[in-house]
């Protein structure tokens, strides 16, 4: 029996090893088709980029309240943001004694970060450039940073919020992740900063670190992922605490007697 649950867990490591691993090959073999085509300026995708960003340019030069509201979503969900909402989750789960599961997200967040910009810098594609720009932002388009950190910063809490869900709890927390996400790319297309690519981009480039993170910490800890999700599960559990009433003893001359020979003295 002992060598049969030993063989079951070490299955169930290899499999969450083999997740992460998986995740992260197939976003690097999109990612790089991504950028062979961006690179060659493959025609129809340069001209699916260009025209999206006219088209978007255009309204938001005409409704200068939409775009106003589009830069404050744009900055709620900028990378600093997503880092501090990482390194918030790092801290408390150090904090509750998930050591290995707080150096995961921060790992997240610093390849995430290191990546972005190495991608940036060994692409060095240009932004969207216009006479009259609705917005600005500086450094590489390819990929797009905010894209990559929404997307990895989501996964995560995601991640750590699954085990201890239910199913209608785990399609909510998708919804809002994804929609965070979506929403986050497209205010950086729709303020003329980023090319649709560049998010797509973004998006791959997250999975990659999601992926090839989870699977690291697998291999170097085997285990101990899944070890401090079930701590995390049991320090955050609802506690059920037991309320005793006072025992309540009569005076001896207020004892009924149909109760005397009970120890407190007490009817049944």
């Amino acid at each position: 029996m002992h060598l049969t649950n030993s063989a079951t867990a070490a299955t169930v490591r290899h499999r969450r090893a083999l997740r992460g691993t998986a995740l992260a090959v197939g976003c690097a073999l999109l990612f790089g088709l991504l950028a062979v085509l961006v690179t060659r300026h493959w025609q129809p995708l340069y001209r699916f980029d260009h025209g999206w960003i006219a088209e978007t340019h255009s309204y938001a030069r005409g409704h200068r309240a939409w775009t106003a509201a589009v830069q404050t979503l744009s900055d709620i969900g900028g990378t600093v943001t997503m880092r501090v909402l990482l390194a918030i989750a790092a801290c408390w789960l150090w904090l509750i004694g998930a050591r290995v599961l707080a150096g995961w997200a921060v790992a997240q967040a610093l390849v995430g970060w290191g990546a972005q910009w190495a991608l940036k810098l060994a692409f060095g594609r240009q932004r969207p450039s216009f006479t009259d720009p609705v917005s600005h932002a500086g450094g590489p388009a390819f990929p797009s940073g905010h894209a990559m950190a929404s997307a990895i910063t989501c996964a995560v809490l995601v991640g750590l919020f699954w085990p201890r869900a239910g199913r209608s709890g785990r399609i909510a927390a998708c919804a809002v992740a994804t929609a965070a996400v979506l929403t986050v790319g497209w205010t950086r297309i729709a303020l003329g900063v980023h090319w649709p690519s560049d998010v797509l981009g973004g998006w791959l480039a997250a999975g990659f670190v999601l992926g090839a993170v989870t699977a690291a910490v697998e291999l170097w800890r085997p285990g101990a992922l899944a070890r401090d999700i079930r701590r995390v599960n049991w320090r955050t559990r609802p506690r059920v605490q037991r309320v005793i009433a006072p025992s309540f003893r009569p005076a001896r001359g207020d004892r009924p007697t149909d109760g005397a020979d009970h120890p407190d003295g007490a009817a049944l």
